[in-house]
C-alpha cells in the first residue's frame, strides 16, 4: 500500500508539475508576449500613419500619433523580450521586425520629418515609393511574427490538452487501483484480524459473565491478536485466583459483620444500661452528699458555741468537698449526655443562642462590667439549641472568669465562612493560656490554676470540644493571639439556597455590658 501510494504520488505529482508549467508558459508568457505584438505592431501603424498625413498636409498635429507610436514600440519590444527569455526563435522574429521598422524610418520618415514642409519626398515619387515598399516589408515581418507566436500558443494548447488526457487517464487508474487494493485489504482484515477479533471477543464475552472456566483463545490470527489473547487468559487466570481470595475473605467479613452485628448490640444495651446507672448513681450519690452537708451544718449550728476555730474549720471543708463533689456529679452528668439525650438538630440562628447564654451570665456580666462585642448578625446553622447555648455560656463565661485583675473583661465575637464552613472565634483580654497547654485544657477535669485562685471544676472546656464534634466541627485555641485568649470552632454553614447565612456576616461590633 505504501508503495502504491508513493507511486501514484509520484506519478500525479509529475503530472501536475508538467501540466502546470505549461500552463504557466501559455498564460504567463505566450499569451501576453502576442497581445504585446498586436500592441507592438499597432505602434508601427500608428508611425506610418502619422507620417504619412503629415506628408500629405503638411499639419503637424499628425506627428503626435507617430511619437506615440514610437513609445509604444519601444514598451512593447522590451516586454516580448522579456516574456520570450528563452525562446531565440520568436526573439529573432523581433529583431527582424524592429530591423525593417528601423530601415523605413532611416530611409523615408526621418527624411521626411527634417524637410519642414516635406514638399521634397512627395515630389520624388521614387522616394515614396521606396518608403511604401520598406514599410510593406515591415508588414511582413507582422506577418511572419504573428504566425510564429500563433504556431507556438497552438503548440502549448495543443500539449496542455495531451496533458489534461494524460492526467485524467493516471487518476482515473489511481483511484480504480485504490478501489481494488481497498477491496483485497477488506477481505485481508476480515479474513485474519475481524474473525479472529470475534472469536475473541466471544470467549472474552463469555467469561465476563461469570464462566471463568472458559479458556481465552484467539486461534489462528495475526501474531498480535495471539498475544492479546495470552494477556487476556493471563488475565482470567489472575482474577480466577483473586476471585477466590475475594470470596474467602468475604466469608471472613460476613462472619465479622455478624459478630460486630452481635457486639453493637451488646453496646447499645451496655450504653442504655450505664445510661441508667448514671442517672441512678447521679440521684444515689447526691443524697450522701447533701446529708453530709446538712448535718454539718446543723452540727455547726448547735454545737458552734463549743467548737473551736479549727472545729468549725473542718466543719466548713466537709461541706465545701460535699458541694463540689455535688457540681461535679452534674457536670460529669451532662458531659456524658452530650448527643444522647438532647434534642434533635433543628435551623438556628446562632444570634438567638448567643442571646441566651449571655442572659444566663447576666448576673456576672453585670458584676465584672464586661462588654462584649459581637456582630450585627450571626449565621444561621442546623444544631442543637440547648447544646450551642451550653458552648455559648461556657465560653463567655471562661472568658468573664479569667479575666486580668484590674482590667475590664472585653469578649469579642467574629464569624467568618471559609469554604463549607463557619469559623466562629471567642477571644477576650485575660490572664490567656499558654501554648504548652493548648491541648490539656479541653482535656477533662484538667486544670490549670488551683482551686482557691479560680473555681470550677475544669470540664468546662472538655464539654464545649464534645458539642462542637458533635455538630461536626473543630475547635482549637489561637495560639498566634497574644492579647488573651482566644477560641475558634468551626460549625457546618447550610446548603440550602434559600437560607439566611451568606459567605461573610457584618462583624462590626455590637456592645452589650
Amino acid at each position: 500500500m505504501t508503495l502504491l501510494v508513493c507511486t501514484g504520488a509520484v506519478v500525479g505529482a509529475t503530472v501536475l508539475t508538467r501540466s502546470s508549467h505549461i500552463t504557466d508558459d501559455l498564460v504567463g508568457r505566450l499569451m501576453p508576449a502576442r497581445s504585446e505584438a498586436y500592441q507592438l505592431q499597432a505602434g508601427l501603424v500608428n508611425q506610418e500613419t502619422g507620417v504619412r498625413g503629415y506628408a500629405l498636409t503638411g499639419d503637424e498635429s499628425f506627428l503626435a500619433p507617430y511619437q506615440e507610436g514610437l513609445q509604444t514600440q519601444q514598451r512593447s519590444a522590451d516586454q516580448i523580450r522579456e516574456l520570450l527569455d528563452g525562446r531565440p526563435d520568436l526573439v529573432d522574429d523581433l529583431d527582424a521586425l524592429e530591423a525593417s521598422a528601423q530601415d523605413w524610418r532611416s530611409s523615408f520618415a526621418e527624411p521626411l520629418l527634417a524637410d519642414p514642409a516635406g514638399d521634397a519626398i512627395v515630389a520624388d515619387q521614387a522616394l515614396y515609393d521606396r518608403g511604401k515598399e520598406l514599410f510593406d516589408q515591415v508588414r511582413a515581418g507582422f506577418d511572419q511574427q504573428n504566425r510564429h507566436l500563433t504556431d507556438v500558443v497552438g503548440e502549448a494548447q495543443e500539449q496542455l490538452g495531451d496533458m489534461r488526457t494524460i492526467r485524467n487517464a493516471v487518476f482515473t487508474a489511481l483511484a480504480v487501483v485504490l478501489v481494488l487494493a481497498a477491496g483485497v485489504f477488506a477481505v485481508l482484515v476480515r479474513v485474519a484480524v475481524t474473525r479472529p477479533l470475534a472469536r475473541l471477543a466471544d470467549t472474552s464475552r463469555l467469561v465476563a459473565q461469570g464462566d471463568f472456566d472458559r479458556r481465552v483463545d484467539a486461534g489462528r490470527g495475526p501474531a498480535d491478536i495471539r498475544s492479546l489473547a495470552t494477556d487476556i487468559e493471563g488475565m482470567r487466570q489472575r482474577i480466577v485466583a483473586e476471585l477466590g481470595v475475594v470470596r474467602e475473605r468475604q466469608s471472613q467479613l460476613e462472619e465479622q459483620a455478624r459478630q460486630l452485628d452481635a457486639q453493637a448490640e451488646e453496646l447499645r444495651r451496655s450504653n442504655a444500661d450505664l445510661e441508667q446507672f448514671a442517672y441512678v448513681a447521679s440521684h444515689d450519690l447526691q443524697e450522701p452528699l447533701r446529708k453530709v452537708a446538712s448535718f454539718c451544718q446543723l452540727l455547726e449550728k448547735r454545737y458552734g458555741d463549743a467548737l473551736d476555730d479549727r472545729g468549725r474549720q473542718y466543719i466548713d471543708f466537709a461541706v465545701d468537698g460535699a458541694r463540689r463533689m455535688q457540681t461535679l456529679i452534674n457536670d460529669l452528668l451532662t458531659f456524658s449526655r452530650v448527643g444522647r439525650v438532647t434534642d434533635s438538630f433543628e435551623r438556628i440562628e446562632l444570634d438567638r443562642t448567643l442571646d441566651k447564654a449571655a442572659a444566663n451570665l447576666a448576673v456576672v456580666i453585670e458584676d465584672t462590667g464586661a462588654r462584649i462585642e459581637r456582630p450585627n448578625r450571626l449565621p444561621e446553622i442546623d444544631g442543637d439549641p440547648t447544646l450551642l447555648v451550653m458552648l455559648w455560656q461556657n465560653l463567655l463565661g471562661n472568658a468573664v472568669k479569667f479575666a486580668e485583675p484590674g482590667i475590664e473583661p472585653l469578649v469579642v465575637v467574629t464569624a467568618q465562612r471559609s469554604d463549607d464552613m463557619w469559623q466562629i472565634c471567642v477571644q477576650d483580654n485575660g490572664i490567656g493560656v499558654s501554648e504548652e497547654f493548648s491541648e490539656k485544657i479541653f482535656v477533662i477535669f484538667q486544670r490549670l490554676h488551683a482551686r482557691e485562685a479560680y473555681a470550677g471544676t475544669g470540664i468546662g472546656l472538655a464539654l464545649c470540644k464534645k458539642i462542637v464534634e458533635y455538630h461536626g466541627g473543630t475547635i482549637a485555641l489561637d495560639s498566634s493571639y497574644d492579647g488573651g485568649a482566644r477560641f475558634c470552632f468551626t460549625l457546618p454553614a447550610l446548603t440550602d439556597p434559600d437560607a439566611r447565612s451568606t459567605d461573610t456576616v457584618d462583624n462590626i461590633g455590637e456592645t452589650h455590658t
